[in-house]
């Protein structure tokens, strides 16, 4: 658990530390109305989180109180995305019907009590006494029922005896209070509704402010953790605990500001506008913000928990940018995918002086990824490349294949333009091209200097894909109805063309399409006649460019994102750089921000004369040290501390994400890396016999995740893994862990 905690743990630590509490229980208790969306996964990861560092308890409860809107399929859904972002529930799963007869029992002793009556009063009559928050409300004349004639009232709403509305039971609290959620607030209601677990033993349900407080004392939970906007429900809730006078030890309310994510909507009502009109393919639609949409759009588990982790636990709500969610499954998936080549937009291209075919070694992971794995890559005669990889007539500072300008295709030969073919049209359908035989990648003796490298596929053995595309679901990023939705957020290819070695691939297998995004094969519509693929997300952002030519609403500015793609020309010297940069194996992105910052360029050249990792120099610079730039006037590190930070990342020494936690150390405080590094016990453990303890521990912890992983839930594997790193604190070397586990779940 990290030094630096939230508001939420120091007041869980001040609470064991007083004896106030023995044991920490916490819950997450969603009403099953809808499938959970990326505000309940911040949830998630709080209560389950703060049971888990404070060896407790987290009970999973249904919040079952309204008949009309719930459904067990909402309930299967919230058990699978908390199943899915890796956490598990205490015993059993809960409902608040459970607790049906105990909360109808307290609600008779507050009548017996004289703090409740049965009301008569129209919901109309009711909102109109009431009052405003300048003018106190006045109580209902029913107020003065005796107490029998309020249970004789109570017991006879509870046989049935009146129709939905005729009568309500109310809390006799304070009809002047300055909260306005005390002045009598509404205890029972009827409705006669059939309910999905207790069918039509009910007739009468609970209010949440009645069934929640108690839901929690039946269980023992302690820190009963909501967003804001319960704030001033937390009288009521300490109300009808006082009132009841219930034997200690009782739960309390503390509250913790909820997810607002721009170009998002999170309110149930709308989403299920959207599912029910249409406008979406279901709850699991991809461009929705659900955990079952992007469970199925291809996001991992670990990237919506880093998300989570990265934007805290704060008091005041605010609005989280939707690129930091999209950099996490960047950040995630850059270190863990296979590159592969994929063609959106097929040009065929004849090599003429080719004949026959051969296989191609390529490697999976550029050499900066610590993964090793290749495929054979077919070449033949006939091939596709990207339409827009040619340009007959090209503007300055196009690299790729022109008539008189030559272009490597990745991993093979260098290709040159014999001739252009045309339909009736006078739109390009084929290119007839020659390749240079000494040209191959990795044993080039032909001289030939090109500036880029493009993608390609065998036109003979390519696999014939339909390719889904997501764009934003909403155009401007404060979205409040139907009007604000983007009408190009889906776009379908349905002849795409990529390489045989995905498709021989496990379908849960998530690729990075070269030079496209990322990419995960739908676990609905693929199939082996018909593969499908999601795009997960881009390279880039480049959202806020296409965002440009999109009506804006008046009501706010659309935030500016990282634009993709050249916006300016670059000057001389920034091409030269360039061609440097892209020549040397950086990508097209990173050499294009280095090339055009000289201060990152500068950075970049300095470090890369300590230590011959230029791949790994330039992610870290273009990211990391260009953010504390943008922030800082000056740095308390040099290109000497990067060098040796990138130096025990080559070495093993440390990991990528521990990599992180000592760049951050250093922008802080100026330390030297291999001081953070020794001084805080962060060396990655690469030694199996001090690695068998922690996967012997969460093995033991798990038995029904180990029996779901033997059963066939081969997805579980990554759940393991990711156990092991979090409880070494990230200080695991993942190679070995996974190796580890692997043996030890053949074994059990």
């Amino acid at each position: 658990m990290s030094e630096s905690k939230d508001f939420l743990r120091t007041k869980v630590e001040e609470d064991l530390k007083s004896g106030k509490y023995q044991t920490i229980m916490t819950r997450f208790p969603p009403e099953p109305n809808g499938f959970p969306h990326i505000g309940h996964a911040k949830s998630i990861c709080i209560n389950f989180g703060i049971a888990r560092d404070y060896a407790g308890q987290c009970n999973l409860r249904m919040d079952d109180t309204n008949p009309t809107t719930e459904d067990m399929r909402y309930v299967e859904a919230l058990k699978d995305a908390v199943n899915w972002l890796g956490f598990t529930w205490a015993d059993k799963v809960y409902f608040a019907s459970d607790y049906f007869p105990k909360i109808y029992d307290y609600a008779v002793q507050l009548v017996n009590m004289g703090k409740a009556y049965v009301d008569s009063l129209n919901e109309e009559e009711i909102r109109e006494y009431r009052g405003t928050v300048k003018e106190a409300g006045r109580r209902s004349i029913f107020a003065q029922r005796s107490i029998e004639e309020n249970l004789d009232l109570l017991e006879r709403m509870k046989n049935g005896e009146f129709k939905d509305g005729e009568h309500v039971l109310r809390a006799k609290i304070d009809m002047s209070a300055a909260n306005m959620k005390m002045r009598d607030p509404l205890l029972y209601r009827i409705r006669h509704a059939h309910h999905f677990r207790t069918n039509d033993t009910w007739c009468i349900y609970p209010m949440y402010d009645f069934a929640h407080c108690l839901s929690d004392y039946i269980e023992g939970i302690t820190h009963s953790i909501c967003t804001l906007e319960f704030e001033n429900n937390r009288d009521i809730y300490d109300w009808v605990l006082d009132a009841l006078e219930l034997t200690p030890p009782r739960p309390y309310q503390h509250e913790f500001a909820r997810l607002g994510i721009n170009y998002t909507v999170m309110s149930k009502r709308k989403l299920l506008e959207l599912v029910n009109g249409g406008y979406v393919h279901g709850w699991d639609d991809p461009r929705l913000p659900t955990i079952a949409g992007y469970k199925r759009r291809g996001y991992t588990p670990e990237s919506i928990l880093n998300f989570c982790d990265q934007i805290g636990i704060a008091k005041a709500n605010s609005m989280v940018d939707v690129a930091q969610l999209e950099f996490c499954i960047r950040d995630d998936l850059n270190q863990k995918v296979p590159r592969v080549m994929c063609v959106l937009d097929p040009l065929k291209v004849v090599i003429e002086n080719y004949e026959g075919e051969e296989e191609i070694d390529a490697s999976y992971y550029p050499y900066d990824v610590p993964k090793e794995g290749s495929r054979k890559l077919p070449f033949a005669k006939e091939i596709y490349i990207e339409r827009d990889d040619f340009m007959e007539n090209p503007p300055e500072g196009y690299y790729r294949l022109t008539p008189t300008q030559p272009v490597r295709l990745k991993h093979a030969y260098i290709l040159t333009c014999k001739e252009v073919v045309k339909d009736a049209n006078g739109n390009i359908i084929e290119i007839k091209a020659l390749y240079h035989p000494d040209s191959k990648s990795g044993a080039d003796t032909s001289g030939i200097k090109t500036k880029s490298a493009i993608h390609w596929v065998s036109a003979k053995h390519a696999k014939k894909i339909e390719v889904r595309l997501y764009e934003r679901l909403y155009k401007v990023d404060a979205p409040e109805g139907l009007e604000d939705l983007n009408p190009d957020s889906l776009h379908v290819i349905p002849n795409a063309f990529v390489e045989p070695a995905v498709i021989s691939e496990k379908p849960d297998v998530r690729f990075q399409f070269e030079r496209q995004g990322y990419f995960y094969a739908d676990p609905v519509d693929y199939t082996d006649a018909k593969p499908v693929f999601n795009k997960i997300v881009g390279l880039k952002d480049s959202w806020a460019k296409k965002a440009e030519t999109l009506p804006q609403a008046p009501k706010t500015e659309a935030k500016k994102a990282h634009v993709e793609g050249d916006v300016i020309p670059m000057n001389k010297a920034e091409l030269a750089r360039f061609e440097t940069y892209t020549t040397s194996g950086l990508n097209a992105e990173i050499a294009n921000t280095l090339s055009r910052d000289e201060q990152l360029s500068d950075f970049y050249e300095a470090t890369l004369l300590h230590v011959k990792s230029p791949i790994s120099i330039a992610n870290i610079v273009a990211n990391d040290v260009a953010r504390e730039l943008k922030h800082e006037a000056s740095l308390k590190f040099g290109a000497k501390e990067v060098a040796q930070l990138i130096g025990m990342m080559d070495e093993g020494v440390i990991s990528s994400k521990i990599a992180k936690q000592v760049f951050e150390t250093m922008a802080q405080t100026g330390e030297n890396p291999l001081y953070i590094v020794e001084s805080q016990g962060l060396k990655q453990i690469s030694d199996p016999e001090i690695l068998k303890p922690l996967i012997d521990e969460v093995i033991a912890k798990n038995p029904d995740n180990v029996a779901k992983y033997k059963a066939g839930n081969t997805n579980l594997f990554g759940f393991f893994v990711g156990q092991v790193l979090k409880n070494s604190g990230g200080k695991a070397n993942p190679s070995v862990v996974n190796e580890l586990v692997t043996q030890k779940l053949i074994q059990r």
